[in-house]
């Protein structure tokens, strides 16, 4: 199993639950600028969609897009604490999940496009973004992760997007539940080995 990652990239979120389920894999980093792999490959003929993270399974098999890759490593370990097997809160994970790719991850890439004007930025996507952080606030005042009393998925997804908060000039104190939240992550042993193997660590 190979993952095609980037430091630091929404691919962060799928290291995490490698890690969190102790998987065996190899990594690839990508130039998203240059869309070559640290080998030299063409990462195009790797994900025509030119984007991370890519899973390679051992069957040379392709999967891309995150909220598609950690539900496959979950099943595929019968990890019902990241990812109940059945039932309305293995839907309930999942609909955090598709919150976080949809709403937040997309709500921060604006920031990080340097052809979009700062008052853009500034009138638009911040106050939206701060609007969706909003509501994460109003969830983990009520349940210590996402979807209840256990790590999930979207868990180690959302641990990702807010990593990215201080792109955004969004300060996370505003949100004094996502930041105990985002605090308590930093210390969860898959986290902690997660950015330390992409030099993240601080």
């Amino acid at each position: 199993m190979k993952l095609y990652f980037s430091k630091g990239a929404c691919s962060l979120a799928v290291r995490i639950i490698l890690n969190e389920l102790h998987i065996p894999c190899e990594y690839e980093s990508v130039n998203l600028k240059t869309k070559e792999t640290v080998n030299g490959a063409d990462f195009f003929k790797i994900n025509p969609k030119g984007a991370v993270p890519v899973l390679q399974l051992d069957d040379k098999t392709i999967l891309t897009e995150n909220v598609a890759i950690q539900q496959y490593l979950a099943d595929s370990k019968k990890a019902d604490a990241l990812l109940p097997s059945m039932g309305v809160q293995r839907y309930h994970v999942i609909e955090w999940l598709s919150f976080v790719a949809t709403e937040l991850h997309k709500g921060c890439a604006p920031f990080f496009h340097p052809g979009i004007p700062a008052q853009v930025k500034d009138d638009i996507f911040r106050p939206a973004l701060i609007n969706k952080l909003k509501f994460v606030d109003q969830q983990l005042a009520k349940t210590s992760y996402l979807t209840g009393d256990h790590f999930s998925v979207a868990d180690a997804y959302l641990f990702v997007i807010l990593s990215w908060l201080p792109a955004t000039q969004i300060d996370i104190k505003q949100f004094p539940h996502v930041e105990k939240y985002f605090e308590m992550l930093k210390q969860r042993e898959s986290v902690v080995k997660s950015l330390k193997e992409e030099g993240l660590a601080s």
